[in-house]
């Protein structure tokens, strides 16, 4: 593995949830002490599993792993960490200020940008040569911060006051406010994480043209701040000995050949390597050490599993879903997930199926790839769809407030702002006010969006008090319709709320996180998809059999634990591209129904 090639002391994985960075992490750990080396893994990941892989509890403290002489153990809790980030802020205040602007303090501090300098915060130290690593080798970190997050931290002191004087806007930069580090620590930690001499990035991907394009993005962010020393590994792919005469499996290796022929130009000079899918849950110290092997050398996978019975029956299907849907006449649809579970797709299905009713749908999407065309693939009559740009949206709201704002002030002081409207929410503002504007036709006909806000930034929009009046004055008077949008995404019986994932750990986790982010906000999710599942297909590759088994532990946690109403959506032979792919998605035709390429 290239990326294991001379290593520094510190390694940093990351990719999003479900590429399989934990289990990359831990199995590099592991092959780093098998060489005699001193070994930390620590995780700072909010769904972190390492405790699981390993099959021993973890938490906030060093723990030795059994079986892996000089391997020791680590978890950031990052909403501990955030928690206590906030008492910190909030603590002396409480019980002087009035309750409304205590909570309103809170609420700005409640999203991910906290939890996400919080969580830097804690693993400063293991950056900067603290006591607790002294005695350590290699530091391996799963989830590394995000170029967003350095940034912040690079930022000059001058933000306090700026801040502290209200010119800035609905931003992430309020959790900086709270830092009581000095500065001169945080930028010994930005200067070791750009020192290739101290540590290595490696970015975690899937063989997935959607995932390689986020990575791409991510890759960029992160080398335009410094940090240019990357690897690339793609995970999980489907090795050619597991194809055999299964249609499926035929179907997804050549789909993710032709995305790792059509890589990103970015990442094609990268140092790279390619792991193959396991047929194996990665849990344990067996399964972990065979993880790091060539993709040609993968199993095949147990035999016997090719002759199990059909794992999942009587499921829901997405088309009861649509049907629950299509009984109300009218309304607004929303589809949320993270980025990679196929909610692009899953958004365009329901919509097709709704206007072949003869039901009036408006197709929205702020997905930056814009594949929406390609996956419709032709037009259907009552359905119109629509694409926001989330780069010209942001930029529109940039400017304006530059315009007007950023007038009043001096050169620093239009620098800070400038900075301050290059957070994450202001994307997310900027591209909720232009859905704002599509929401409104929900009272007549359907609206289906895909890729909405987070219950963050829902938050943001519509928290009470004396935070409520503080926006209005930071936003000039300005943009104030957000209060009736958030009131009907509050009221079920005008939205439903549909969140996707994927029947594998971290995914599941990651859903959840958002359910009660939702919740938080005041919006009851009001069904969840499980896409892309192989338990709900018959295939005869031993491989996909034994990976299928592997789903249903988190389908039922979706089943029995998460969802009011669920569907599981089957993994298809062909590309639900076009019209009628898309309505047999809804229908969820296995493969073996499926028509012939």
């Amino acid at each position: 593995m290239k990326f294991l090639e001379q290593p520094p002391r510190y390694l940093f994985f990351t990719g999003k949830g479900g590429v399989g960075k934990t289990s990359i992490a831990c199995a590099t750990a592991i092959q780093l002490a098998a060489a005699g080396r001193q070994v930390l893994l620590v995780s700072t990941d909010p769904a972190s599993n390492v405790g699981q892989v390993f099959g021993v509890a973890i938490g906030n403290r060093v723990v030795a792993i059994d079986g892996v002489p000089g391997l020791s153990a680590l978890e950031i809790d990052p909403q501990a960490a955030a928690q206590a980030y906030r008492d910190r802020i909030v603590g002396p205040v409480r019980g002087l200020l009035p309750e409304d602007v205590v909570k309103g303090i809170e609420e700005q501090l409640s999203g991910a940008c906290t939890t996400e300098i919080a969580a830097f915060d804690e693993f400063t130290a293991l950056l900067t040569g603290s006591a607790l690593v002294a005695g350590y080798d290699h530091i391996i970190f799963d989830t590394a911060p995000t170029g967003h997050t350095i940034r912040l931290l690079q930022l000059p002191g001058a933000w306090t006051g700026f801040l502290e004087a209200g010119k800035g806007d609905a931003s992430c930069l309020g959790p900086l406010a709270g830092l009581e580090k000095q500065r001169t620590q945080y930028k010994a930690a930005v200067d070791a994480l750009a020192d290739p001499e101290r540590t290595r990035l490696i970015l975690v991907a899937r063989a997935q043209a959607a995932t390689l394009r986020e990575v791409a993005r991510t890759h960029e962010e992160l080398a335009a701040i410094g940090l240019k020393r990357q690897y690339l590994v793609i995970n999980g792919i489907l090795p050619a000995s597991a194809v055999g005469d299964d249609r499926l499996a035929k179907s997804i290796f050549d789909r993710e050949q032709a995305a790792l022929r059509d890589l990103p130009a970015v990442l094609q000079p990268l140092p790279g390597d390619r792991i193959a899918l396991q047929p194996f849950n990665l849990v344990g110290l067996d399964a972990l050490r065979k993880l790091l092997v060539s993709a040609e050398d993968s199993g095949r996978g147990d035999a016997s599993a090719a002759a199990a019975p059909a794992e999942l029956s009587n499921v829901p299907k997405l088309s009861a879903l649509v049907d629950g849907i299509a009984a109300d006449g009218h309304g607004l649809v929303m589809l949320m997930g993270k980025g990679g579970v196929g909610k692009t797709t899953v958004a365009a299905a329901i919509a097709v199926e709704l206007a072949s009713r003869g039901l009036p749908v408006h197709l929205t999407t702020s997905d930056p790839a814009a594949h929406l065309a390609e996956t419709l693939a032709g037009s259907l009559e009552h359905l119109t769809v629509s694409r926001i740009d989330p780069q010209v949206e942001t930029e529109r709201y940039r400017r304006h407030v530059m315009e007007t704002k950023g007038a009043t002030l001096d050169a620093q002081g239009r620098a800070l702002l400038e900075e301050d409207l290059r957070s994450p929410c202001t994307e997310e503002i900027a591209v909720f006010q232009a859905f704002s504007r599509i929401i409104r036709e929900a009272g007549k006909k359907y609206v289906v969006m895909d890729t909405a806000p987070t219950g963050h930034t829902l938050l943001l929009l519509d928290a009470t008090g004396a935070y409520h009046r503080e926006i209005a004055r930071q936003m000039g008077g300005k943009g104030m319709h957000y209060t009736t949008p958030m009131m009907q995404l509050q009221d079920s019986r005008q939205t439903k709320v549909l969140i996707v994932t994927l029947a594998e750990t971290t995914p599941v986790l990651e859903a959840a996180n958002l359910q009660a982010d939702l919740r938080r906000a005041g919006i009851e999710p009001w069904a969840w998809i499980v896409n892309n599942s192989l338990a709900a297909v018959q295939s005869a590759s031993p491989l996909l059999r034994q990976r299928a088994i592997g789903e249903l532990a988190q389908i039922d946690e979706v089943a029995h634990r998460q969802a009011v109403r669920y569907a599981v959506v089957p993994l298809l032979r062909e590309e639900p591209v076009g019209v009628e792919r898309l309505r047999a998605l809804v229908d969820c035709l296995p493969a073996t129904e499926q028509e012939e390429p």
